[in-house]
C-alpha cells in the first residue's frame, strides 16, 4: 500500500534560528523554509529532511540524521575545525578514540549533537 509513496523523515529542536546556523553555517546544508516554524533540509538528491521547532522540545536519545561519507576522518576533522564537538566515549561497546570516531568493529562511525541536542551521525560508506 505505502511501498510506491514518498516518505520523509522529520524531528524537532528548540530553536530554529540556532538550528539554521547550525545545519547551514558549520554543515553546509541548504534549506528551505516553506512552512511557517520549520527548515527542508535539502540533501543531495534524496527526499527532504524536516525540522520543526518545538517549544518543550527533548533532545532524541538516539540518531535522528546519519550521514554517509567516504572519508570520516577528513569530514570530522572538517567539522572540529568549524566548532562541531564528537562524542567521546572512552570505554564500552561504542568505544571511540580521541577524535570521537568508532572504529572497533560495525561501521566506522562518529556521533555528534545538534544545537537542539540531537544525535547525528557521520557513517564511512565503503560501497
Amino acid at each position: 500500500m505505502l511501498k510506491d509513496t514518498k516518505a520523509f523523515s522529520s524531528f524537532s529542536v528548540k530553536d530554529l534560528n540556532q538550528a539554521k546556523d547550525f545545519y547551514q553555517g558549520k554543515l553546509g546544508l541548504n534549506y528551505s523554509e516553506d512552512e511557517p516554524m520549520t527548515l527542508s533540509l535539502k540533501i543531495g538528491d534524496q527526499n527532504n529532511v524536516l525540522i520543526y521547532e518545538k517549544e518543550n522540545h527533548i533532545p532524541a536519545t538516539f540518531t535522528v540524521l546519519n550521514f554517509l561519507v567516504n572519508n570520516i576522518e577528513s569530514v570530522v576533522d572538517d567539522l572540529s575545525n568549524k566548532g562541531v564537538k564528537f562524542e567521546i566515549y572512552p570505554e564500552g561497546e561504542l568505544q571511540t578514540d580521541q577524535k570521537g570516531i568508532h572504529r572497533n568493529g560495525g561501521p566506522v562511525i562518529a556521533w555528534f549533537k545538534d544545537p537542539a541536542g540531537n544525535f547525528i551521525s557521520l557513517v564511512e560508506d565503503h560501497s
